[in-house]
């Protein structure tokens, strides 16, 4: 953490930020993604914790300087954490929890699967729709929600103990937020290029086999049973 007391129009703050992006959350990296115009202050007021009053109350933006530099440095790395492959082996949850990360990522139950099959297709078509397909798995970035929710829906059940409920695992997305980026987005990033077949929408059973039956040969369209009285 890169720790720092500086002088304000009331008094001394102390302003503590990551120094290095294994000591940044989900959340924090989520909040300034949804802000593409954020600017310095806004920035260090999502790292630190501080609201942007107190931060607007410092001396001099020189001293704030030291925190723009790690801001930037931080943003490098997310750009080389995007390009690795690496999937940890172990991961410590916010309750203080260690899970084993499953060796192929499988989503258990069906429940979990089909909501993370869903956020996936959805992340997908919307890239799509957007620039197209041509190269879209090269250009793809899922969105740092969408692989908020997915993790949620995959690690519900063997965190909590719980049995599954979707409502419940979307509102397990607070606690996925306070991961370390590291440990989070290597798995969201997983899912998201070595499971293609999560992003094809399937049709249910059930409308398989009506499909089915109006192939049969006497189905008629019109509902009517063509009885004829002699």
């Amino acid at each position: 953490m890169i720790e720092k007391t500086l002088k304000t129009t009331y008094g001394k703050l102390k302003i503590k930020i990551p120094g290095d992006l294994s000591e940044m959350s989900l959340g924090q990296l989520m909040d300034i993604q949804e802000k593409p115009d954020l600017n310095d202050l806004e920035a260090i007021s999502i790292l630190s914790g501080l609201p942007v009053w107190q931060l607007n109350h410092v001396r001099s933006m020189d001293d704030l300087q030291v925190f723009g530099e790690h801001v930037l440095l931080v943003s490098q790395q997310i750009d080389q954490l995007y390009n690795s492959d690496a999937v940890p082996k172990k991961i410590t949850l916010p309750m203080g929890k260690t899970i084993d990360v499953i060796q192929n990522l499988s989503i258990e139950p069906a429940g979990a699967f089909m909501a993370a099959r869903e956020i996936i297709s959805d992340e997908i078509n919307g890239h799509i729709q957007q620039y197209g397909t041509e190269n879209w798995q090269q250009n793809f970035n899922p969105s740092l929600k969408a692989c908020c929710q997915v993790l949620a829906h995959y690690f519900f059940c063997r965190a909590t103990g719980k049995k599954y409920n979707e409502y419940d695992a979307e509102e397990f997305c607070n606690q996925i937020k306070k991961l370390r980026v590291t440990e989070a987005l290597p798995i969201a990033k997983h899912f998201f290029t070595c499971y293609p077949n999560l992003s094809k929408q399937r049709t249910a059973f059930f409308r398989r086999l009506l499909l089915r039956w109006r192939k049969k040969p006497g189905y008629n369209r019109s509902g009517s049973l063509n009885i004829s009285i002699l």
